[in-house]
């Protein structure tokens, strides 16, 4: 009967080592065989409060608030980073942003060409989408899979061209070859980067994951007599060859020479009616890889309206590596804080589930569904 009292009373656990177990007997406490730890029936003698553990229910609260406030947090941390110092100064020539547009490229713009990591650099991979019309696959080097921050070279290339052939058609200047030779000074202050640690070491570092990222887009279309279905295949990658020179004592790289590659000069010179996009001078600003993925499937699919494209279409075009649970609470966390440039994000259902709204800022609706 002592005994079953004795069962019933609260035990409190201890946090004991093995060389204060004599010290932990000899103020009565008891080991539990179970659960392989000591414990004391009742009060806890004074001489061994210090040793107290903490309570499991009360350490899974804790830690489940932890967890809560975590969240809480992450949903409310703007996608915007801060703009550098300096960054309102006007020492280079700044085009505007520019982004390529034209029907033979809208698959481009639909789908992730680079990793929205920064971790995992993927080196050897190859992301496949599969389209309406064939598929396009984004096959990575030795050196790592381009990121979404090694693309804003690309841009910059996009935008200096498309300003050279403006100028062109107007009469004011050549015709824009295909070398593109920027400062490095130039691609820092056009990517609203500082010009402080590894800035300059990492540019050629995405030089070489631009080059040796390969596009390759698969295409079946009707053509000749019978409308005999063809397969067309194109690979091009997303820079073409470059040069850099360098500071010799100190290793600085000063200048840059980048060929552009050829889908992007047919796209921006030879085409007889180009179309590029425009783009919000604060993409470069949009910390997150999925926020920026983002940005850009909203500032092609809803224009100056809006678009609808499921949770579950967004995640495969992304190409993302992780989960597709992980990369719904990412994309909750992005339309919760709802701070990207031009387009307000919201949440509802879909007949393929949870759908992401894309809405231009201060224009009427026009839904177009993905």
């Amino acid at each position: 009967m002592n005994h079953e009292r004795a069962a019933r009373r609260p035990r409190t656990y201890l946090n004991i080592d093995f060389d204060k177990k004599e010290h932990a007997k000899l103020h009565g406490a008891q080991w539990d065989v179970q659960s392989k730890s000591w414990y004391v029936f009742g009060d806890v003698p004074v001489e061994l409060v210090n040793y107290v553990a903490p309570d499991p229910l009360q350490a899974s609260l804790a830690r489940r608030g932890a967890k809560l406030a975590a969240d809480a947090a992450e949903r409310t941390k703007s996608s915007l980073r801060r703009p550098p110092l300096g960054d309102e100064q006007t020492d280079f020539f700044v085009p505007t942003l520019y982004d390529v547009a034209t029907k033979d490229s809208r698959s481009i713009m639909d789908v992730a060409v680079f990793r929205l990591s920064k971790k995992d650099k993927r080196a050897g991979e190859t992301i496949r989408y599969d389209l309406a019309d064939g598929c396009v696959e984004v096959k990575a080097g030795p050196d790592g899979m381009a990121s979404v921050w090694d693309y804003d070279i690309v841009l910059m290339a996009i935008s200096h061209l498309t300003e050279a052939m403006n100028r062109y058609r107007d009469g004011q200047g050549e015709k824009p070859g295909l070398t593109f030779r920027p400062h490095v000074s130039e691609i820092l202050k056009f990517c609203r980067r500082s010009d402080g640690g590894r800035q300059y070491e990492e540019i050629e570092g995405a030089l070489d994951r631009l080059k040796n990222t390969t596009i390759k887009i698969v295409r079946t279309t009707r053509k000749g007599r019978g409308n005999r279905p063809m397969r067309e295949a194109q690979a091009e990658g997303l820079i073409g060859n470059y040069k850099t020179v360098s500071y010799a004592d100190t290793g600085r790289v000063a200048m840059v020479e980048v060929e552009i590659p050829g889908w992007i000069y047919r796209e921006v010179v030879e085409a007889e009616n180009p179309e590029v996009l425009t783009v919000h001078p604060a993409f470069f600003l949009i910390e997150p890889g999925i926020g920026r993925f983002l940005y850009r499937v909203a500032r092609r699919a809803a224009g100056k309206g809006e678009a609808r494209w499921a949770f579950r279409t967004i995640y495969e075009r992304s190409g993302s590596a992780g989960t597709f649970k992980e990369f719904c609470r990412l994309l909750r966390g992005i339309i919760a804080v709802n701070d990207l440039p031009e387009y307000d994000l919201s949440e509802v259902p879909g007949k393929e589930g949870p759908t992401l709204v894309m809405a231009y800022r201060d224009a009427v609706p026009s839904i177009e569904s993905t």
